[in-house]
């Protein structure tokens, strides 16, 4: 499994805090944490930058007004960007605020997402 325990304890007190009901399921080669069935957001180490990430899934318009930010980029596993979903590196994730204000965005989105087929 990789990612970061400390960056995983980070988002569950969070969600913890927040009374914000969740589970965690190992999928993607990372962690991710799950809100009403729906993936909210995930922690990945990414090989290829050398860099831990967290996935956020925050919708499409709000990911393109965040395109231009530093440690911001569109996720991409398989060479097809996923319109909905960006990559945040670790280093933008050093305060709290930093990381309440991703997880703020990905439960904002929450509702609208579409769940999975399972």
């Amino acid at each position: 499994m990789a990612f970061d325990n400390y960056s995983a304890d980070r988002i569950r007190q969070y969600l913890v805090e927040n009374k914000i009901v969740f589970y965690e399921k190992e999928m993607m080669g990372g962690l991710c944490f799950m809100v009403d069935h729906k993936m909210l957001c995930g922690l990945h180490f990414d090989k290829k930058r050398d860099v831990q990430i967290l996935m956020v899934r925050v919708g499409e318009t709000v990911a393109q007004e965040h395109l231009n930010m530093p440690g911001i980029s569109p996720m991409d596993f398989t060479g097809r960007p996923m319109k909905a979903f960006l990559t945040v590196e670790e280093s933008v994730l050093d305060q709290e605020e930093q990381l309440s204000y991703w997880l703020k965005l990905c439960l904002n989105f929450n509702p609208l997402a579409k769940r999975s087929k399972k």
